[in-house]
Formats: structure tokens, sequence, C-alpha cells
């Protein structure tokens, strides 16, 4: 028999013809890949598979008997039709074979298996058109043919089946055999986790964990592995995390300190805070003391600083950024969209003042800029005239470099990935790096994909801020309150106020990538940009209001002279798709109407709702939507309209669509970065997977006493599986 360890090339032990659909469908290439695809559940031979409620268009896997079979003849053409009906004892499911008779010698009523396939319905009859299926033996037969007595009868039905993730190309039997000749090759395996570590905490030993996990005899048996490979999931997560801020720690920055007290009045920061009109809130004071001291240090910061939309955020940036330039360094903030590159760019200027902007001249960097302006924005940073930019992904440009780069602002950081920041940070020695986010993170998110990362938070919104009201608008419960709407919003544009109007689509069929639910039904088109100006503009009430459109396909002059527009009070209505979602400060702006409400995802709404009440006046959120009571997407607007805690709004996220959107984890057609870990159910776990991960590291850094671990860790860092964490 070939034998194999964790690294041996999967087609050498399972054979190529299985090996290659297995790579296609799960990047599996190593007999590792395969034994770490775990099974998402288990049933049982004698224990039938619920078939009420099976969802349409999905790839199932069930547990069923056979009911009864039955051959009829094709009405228009040739052939014939085999019908068989499983059960699960109460509902049925049709399986249907076209010219396939000889199935009628496996499909025989009593007989029980594993059926695979996709659910569709025929006169409203769910069915599952050629289908895969695994049949088990006789209950009452060994594999021998020999008879069983009833202890083994029963232990034969009561033993758990694995179900794996599968495709219609790869059923859930194909991974099983799979794993079958992998186990039975393996050689023994290292454990890399210190035996001590494994006795504390319970954890069964590799070898013994990779078996009972997929061959078990008893339920017993995969919980007790199961638990055991969550455990080592998070605890080599947290240890490579923490592993990975240790290093950044060991690197050399250049020390951006404060000036002397004696050279204190004469620094940027200092006059820019003698100029400032309010007070610092009591979370700027903290944050900001804290990035100080950290930007005074000789080792690079890493820091994530979250907050609420609106709680200051930039402006402790922005003071980091005086400090660094009191220093002589310059600093660059990336923002993800122009509009919002923009709004950054000139909230900056005007903060500065006059004297400020000319002395460190900030320069904006985007894709669209015209080649003149680009060219002298570009020679102004590598002179190190210019001491601020703000850009966008152009930022990035192998064109683009500095004289002496020495902080990195990367605003809204999750919508970058980690090579992006890595590509921006080498523009400069060792760098500082401050992440930032309005979108409020759970703890155990926070320690799961920016465990490398220290995160401050600030809570304390500004004095002043108007508070907003937010109410869901069923349409189709509630035709009156939907008209009431636009009625509502021209009340406001009367008194001179500004209204924001959000869709989910630019045009009709052409629908913001930045969605976050499904396209749109085909019985009822998103609602657009295009149309709805064209709504409101032919619209009475709205008579004399200037309304303009806005999206992420226009011109940067375009986006730029319209937002210009709609700060300046110059235009009433925006209608717009996510564009405007972050970052956008127009005071003037009291209302947010967003249409199809439903397709949005939760932060994103939160996030757009933060666009209003930022002046005199306070806020009004109105989310629109066609979504039926008790679905998931009703669910997501009732849960903006029931809080406005971003803090509280982030765990309702969490819970109703787990970690994947949020972590980023499910990589275009890859397998997720997260195998069993799932934040919203194992917080615990994570936290103190992260304590003995820290204590292991504060005896022995370099990991010599578990250099199996450590080669493992220098395996996750170089597979690129951390950074895929850090994207969304």
């Amino acid at each position: 028999m070939t034998r194999a360890t964790l690294d041996t090339a999967l087609d050498g032990v399972v054979g190529a013809r299985t090996a290659k659909p297995l790579g296609r469908a799960f990047e599996m290439r190593t007999v590792g890949d395969l034994l770490f695809h775990f099974p998402r559940r288990y049933s049982r031979r004698g224990e039938l598979t619920p078939l009420s409620g099976l969802p349409p268009g999905e790839q199932i896997t069930v547990v069923a008997q056979v009911l009864d079979v039955r051959e009829r003849r094709m009405q228009r053409r040739n052939g014939s039709i085999l019908e068989a009906r499983i059960t699960d004892g109460t509902g049925s499911l049709t399986l249907t074979f076209f010219n396939q008779q000889w199935r009628v010698r496996d499909l025989v009523p009593g007989q029980r298996g594993i059926f695979a396939g996709k659910v569709s319905e025929y006169r409203g009859q769910s069915q599952l058109q050629h289908p895969e299926y695994e049949l088990f033996e006789h209950r009452d037969e060994a594999p021998g043919g020999e008879q069983l007595d009833e202890a083994a009868a029963k232990a034969w039905a009561e033993t758990p089946v694995p179900i794996y993730p599968a495709t219609a190309q790869v059923p859930s039997w194909t991974v099983q055999r799979a794993v079958e000749l992998a186990l039975d090759a393996l050689e023994p395996v290292t454990d890399p986790l210190p035996p001590g570590l494994r006795a504390s905490e319970g954890i069964i030993e590799l070898a013994r964990a990779l078996e009972l996990i997929h061959r078990p005899q008893r339920d017993d048996d995969w919980r007790a592995a199961r638990h055991s490979m969550l455990f080592r999931e998070a605890f080599e997560l947290q240890l490579a995390l923490l592993d990975r801020r240790r290093r950044a720690g060991l690197e050399t920055s250049t020390p951006r300190p404060l000036p002397t007290a004696d050279e204190a009045e004469a620094g940027p920061l200092a006059r820019f805070d003698a100029g400032l009109p309010f007070e610092l809130t009591g979370d700027q004071r903290r944050a900001g003391a804290t990035i100080s001291a950290e930007l005074a240090a000789a080792h690079p910061m890493h820091r994530l600083l979250q907050g609420e939309v609106g709680s200051g955020k930039t402006l402790v940036a922005l003071r980091a950024m005086l400090q660094v330039a009191g220093s002589g360094g310059q600093s660059a903030m990336l923002a993800p969209t122009e509009v919002l590159a923009a709004q950054h760019f000139r909230s900056i200027v005007e903060a500065l003042g006059p004297e400020l902007a000319a002395e460190l001249n900030p320069v904006l960097i985007t894709g669209r800029m015209p080649a003149g302006e680009r060219k002298r924005a570009l020679l102004s940073l590598a002179s190190g005239a210019s001491r601020i930019a703000v850009g966008t992904h152009a930022l990035l440009g192998e064109g683009v470099t500095f004289y002496d780069l020495g902080f990195i602002v990367v605003d809204e950081q999750h919508r970058f990935g980690v090579e992006q920041r890595e590509t921006l940070r080498r523009k400069g020695a060792q760098p500082h790096v401050l992440a930032m986010t309005a979108t409020p993170i759970p703890r155990t998110v926070a320690l799961t994909a920016f465990g490398d990362l220290e995160v401050t938070t600030i809570r304390e919104l500004p004095p002043g801020r108007q508070g907003i009201e937010t109410f869901t608008v069923p349409e189709l419960e509630m035709p009156r309150r939907a008209a009431r709407v636009w009625a509502r919003a021209a009340e406001d544009l009367a008194a001179g106020r500004q209204v924001y109007v959000v869709c989910p689509a630019i045009s009709s069929g052409n629908a913001d990538p930045e969605l976050e639910d499904e396209p749109e039904s085909p019985d009822r088109p998103l609602a657009n940009v295009e149309d709805t100006v064209a709504e409101l503009r032919g619209r009475p009430e709205f008579a004399g209001v200037q309304i303009e459109g806005l999206d992420g396909g226009m011109s940067s002059a375009d986006k730029d002279r319209i937002m210009r527009a709609f700060a300046a009070g110059e235009t009433g209505a925006l209608v717009a798709t996510t564009v405007i979602e972050v970052g956008v400060n127009v005071p003037g702006a009291s209302i947010m109407i967003v249409r199809d409400a439903d397709r949005f995802g939760i932060s994103q709404l939160h996030q757009l709702r933060g666009r209003v009440g930022r002046g005199e006046h306070a806020g009004l959120c109105l989310l629109m939507t066609t979504a039926e009571q008790g679905t998931t997407a009703r669910e997501r607007v009732e849960s903006v309209a029931s809080t406005s805690d971003g803090f509280a709004l982030a765990e309702i996220d969490l819970e109703l669509r787990r970690e994947g959107d949020i972590l980023g984890t499910a990589q275009s057609g890859g397998r997720s970065t997260l195998r069993l870990l799932r934040v919203a159910e194992h917080g615990e776990l994570i936290v103190r997977a992260r304590e003995l991960a820290a204590g292991l590291l504060e005896r022995d850094p370099e990991l010599r006493d578990a250099p199996e671990l450590a080669a493992l860790i220098a395996r996750e860092h170089e597979a690129g599986h951390l950074d895929n964490l850090s994207k969304s």
C-alpha cells in the first residue's frame, strides 16, 4: 500500500481521476487538504433526513428510503421516464431519470441511501433530476452477505455517516471514499501542539482526531474530535496573528515625536489645536494620546481605530498627520472611492486653514485626475514639498514616490486587502500605519481578523450632533406610508434642507457592485438612480428643486462637480448609489431615503444613515422595502430601524450572516480561510486560545521548544491565509 504524509500529493493516493475533480471543486492538492475538509454534519443509516421545506435551486444531500418506483412513456417523443419517490416517513421527494430503466434494479422499495442533487419543482412537487445516490447495504447483512446479529445490526444503523461539503460533480460519498483511502495510507502524524497544552485543554492527539472526525463509531467520537479541531484552528490562528504582531514590533521605524516644550508653539499640531473652535471629546483625546506615543516610538505602529459614524476619527488621524509633519515626515491617506478621497481632501484643506495648508501643501491623487494636475502632485510628493497626500488606489501605483513617508492612514480599511496596504507601506521606511473603520467590529471578529493590530475604539460622539430617527417603510403592506415618504422629503426641501435618495442600482439592469444581497428578482427590477431622478423631477411637489444623480461610474470631474454643488446647497436632492456611503459630510442634509433597503447590508444601512443629522437639524432615515415579514432581508432592515447603536448592530449582523462577509473568508473560486471556527459561536474559545497563545509566545518567542508549531505558523504566513481574513 502507498504510504503518505499530510504533504503528499493527492493524486498519488486517491488517483488522478478522483484528485482532479477534488482539486477543481475545493482546491485540494495534498492529503492534508483532503483530511482537513471536515464533514459539515452527520446522519445515520437508520435515521432519515426531513424532506419538508427543501429550498428550490439548492444542492442537497439527504438520507432517505425508497418508497416506490414507476416508469412511464414520454408523451411527445420516444423514450421513458423513471420516477422514484423517496421518503423520510412523512413527506416525499421525487427522483426523475430519463431513459434509465436499469435503475429499477437499484431503487428497490424499502432500500435506504444517500441522495444528492439540485432541488427543483414540477407541478408543485419537489424533485431531483438525475440525482447521484449511494445505497446502504441491507441492514440485516454484513458486507460479505452473512447475517448480522441484532447488536451488530443496531450498531450498523446508528453509526454516524459523515456528510461532506460537496458539489454536483463531487458528491459527499466521493469525498468520503477519498478520505478513507487517505486515512488508510497515512503514516504517523507529528502533532504540532505541545503535549502539555493538549493535556491541559483536553485536546485529542492530531492523528486520532483526524480518524474520529472522519470515521466515528458513535456521536461522542466526532464531537470530541470536532472540539479538538476547533481549538487547534483557534489557537493556531491566534498564535500566527500574535507572532505577526510581535515580528512587526521588532522592526525599526523613524520616531515621529512631538516637539519639545520650547518648540511646541511653532509645530503644526500645536497651531492647529490652538485654532480649533471646539473641544475634543474624551475618546478623541485618549485615542490621540495613544497614537501620539506610538508615533514617537522607534517601532512602527500597527493600529486599528474604530468608531461610530461621525465620532471624529478623521480629526484624530489628521492630528497624527500633523505630528508627523512636525518632524518633517509625510503622511498618506488611502480612501476606497474618489468621492470619499475628494471629500477628505477638501475637509483637510478647510480644517488646516490657509496658513497651514500653504505650508504643508496637501495633494490629491486619483486615477482619473487630469495628467498635468497629477504630474504636479507627484512632483510635490517626490520632492517633499507636500507633506500630506490623500488618494484612492492610485496612491499604490509605481509612479507614486515619497520623499519621506512616515505615516499611512487607511480609511474604511475593510475595503483594502493586506497586500494593498503593504504596497503603500513599502513606499516608506517602515512607516506607521493607522487603519480606520466606521463599521463597529465585535470583539471576537477583531481578535480573529485583526489580531495583529492594536484596536482603539471611539464611542463618544462630539457635542451638538443631532439625533437620527429611523423608520421602516413597508411599501406593499402600507402603500399610503410609502407615498408619504416623498411628501415628507418635499417639506424639508421647502424649508431649505437637503435630501439623499439611495438606490441599489445605477440603471435598469445595472446593479451597484457594492450590494450585499441577492441580485434583483426577475419579476420586479431594482430601484435605480436613472429612473428615480426622472420620477422625482416629474413629481409636482419637487417642482423647482434641483435634483441630480450620482454613481461610481461617472467621471471624476462629474462626481466632484455634483458633490460640490450638493455640499454648497445648490442641489436639493441627490439620488445616488452607495458611492456616498462613507465619509461624505453635508451638514444641510436632513433626510436619507433608501429604496429597496432590503438589498443592503446592516453596516451599509447604518453608514448611509450617518450621512444625515450632521448639522443643526435632526436627521430622518426612511428605509423603503418590499421584503416580506419574517425574511432575513426584512429582519436586517428592522434591526437598523430598532437601534442607532452601531456596536449592537454589529453583533446582530454577525448573528444574521455569521462571519463570512465580515471577514471576507469566502474567497472567489477558493475555500474558506476558516474551516470549523465561527466567531459568532466560538467567542469564548477564541479568547481562551488567544490567552494561551500569548502565554506561549511570552515564554518562547521564537517557538524553539515547539518547532512543528513554528513551521506550521511559517506556512500560514507564506500561504497568505491570515491576509485573507483582513479582506472583505
